[in-house]
């Protein structure tokens, strides 16, 4: 086994904290962290600290919160802390290739799929949206692209037929640390055997935005279903029916299936049938069944709730948007 690395950790939300707990319980010296400033959260918009600040904090470790590691005040900062190896997880900052270069053995990244799939910012949610049936993590040596670094060791998972990002997201978040631990035991031997990765097989995780969570009726219900799964928590698949007072339209599904059509010749959008056992909707191809939705000003609901207290809204023959 390898002698203990000194550690610099860079990192932001829960995810990324969750790995640097595995490094503070290990072997290993974390000599600082950093992660991103502050930021208004809330009601009252407070600045609330980052997951990674708050469990630094607790173990008096030093924080650093650069707006970009671009100016050279911070690229020396980092020199003077002496690192073996920076470890990224989730931090959210572009790493220069100076950065890159500094601490002794590079940087290396944690990254929540099996590379080179789904490089980018939101690999979870994009393994569940194209219908992948396995995930994973990759730990990877950090280059100046985006996540296109050799892979030093990867651990895989099945996606469930009913995985939604959260859930997803839970599992890889117990599979990283111990990735992670693994590596930095043995840095060197994992190092010299890393795999550079294929470039043609290559996939681009794009950021998740608010409007890619409306449905679109033309499309597949098994691509809808999917959608369902993939957006939640955020920002959750969502439709506009009118009905509700104040003006409000938005309606979330939490909950789906897909099925096949029983209908021929029926408008995509068009609401085919509403009882306790769901809200069936025609698409593009086959029916999707909202089982669980959120209204507007409620919280969420199942199903044979919103069909008792709102059947003048879901009722047959309406058309959603």
């Amino acid at each position: 086994m390898s002698q203990p690395l000194k550690i610099v950790f860079a990192g932001t939300p829960e995810f990324a904290a969750r790995h640097l707990q595995a490094l503070l319980a290990s072997k290993h010296q974390v000599v600082a962290v950093y992660t991103q400033p502050d930021r208004p959260a809330g009601r009252g918009k407070k600045l609330q600290p980052s997951a990674v600040k708050q469990l630094a904090q607790q173990h008096e470790l030093p924080v650093l919160q650069p707006e970009s590691l671009k100016a050279e005040e911070a690229q020396r900062e980092l020199a003077q802390l002496d690192a073996d190896v920076m470890v990224v997880v989730a931090y959210g900052l572009l790493l220069p290739q100076r950065i890159l270069d500094t601490p002794r053995y590079g940087c290396i990244n944690v990254h929540g799929s099996l590379l080179p799939r789904w490089r980018g910012a939101a690999p979870i949610q994009r393994a569940i949206w194209a219908g992948d049936e396995k995930s994973g993590v990759a730990v990877m040596q950090m280059e100046a692209g985006l996540d296109t670094g050799p892979v030093l060791h990867e651990v895989s998972c099945d996606i469930a037929a009913d995985e939604t990002s959260a859930s997803l997201y839970q599992k890889l978040e117990a599979l990283g640390p111990d990735a992670l631990i693994t590596v930095l035991d043995e840095l060197e031997h994992y190092r010299n055997q890393a795999t550079p990765q294929n470039n043609d097989q290559a996939t681009y995780a794009k950021k998740l935005s608010k409007d890619e969570g409306r449905i679109d009726w033309n499309l597949s219900a098994q691509q809808l279903e999917r959608n369902v799964r993939a957006f939640f928590p955020w920002p959750t698949a969502w439709f506009d029916i009118d009905g509700f007072k104040g003006n409000q339209s938005m309606v979330k599904v939490l909950k789906a299936l897909s099925l096949p059509s029983t209908t021929q010749n029926t408008a995509a959008g068009t609401i085919v049938s509403a009882t306790a056992e769901g809200i069936d909707v025609a698409c593009g191809d086959g029916v999707l069944r909202i089982l669980e939705a959120q209204v507007p000003g409620k919280k969420p609901q199942p199903v044979a709730t919103l069909v008792n207290g709102y059947a003048d809204i879901f009722s047959n023959g309406k058309q959603l948007s």
